[in-house]
């Protein structure tokens, strides 16, 4: 039978990891609040015109 723990001495595949460059981490930061604005806008738009139509 196989033993399922892979050896270390095996390559790991796929993407590697990378470090974000600062510039990265606040682009990302402003997307966030970008999109976390934007649902909080429309989501209150929604409830608004629900209630006043």
């Amino acid at each position: 039978m196989r033993s399922s723990i892979k050896s270390s001495s095996r390559h790991r595949r796929g993407a590697t990891r990378r470090h974000a460059a600062p510039a990265d981490r606040w682009l990302n930061r402003l997307l966030d609040i970008a999109v976390l604005t934007a649902l909080v806008v429309g989501c209150a738009a929604l409830i608004i015109n629900l209630i006043v139509g």
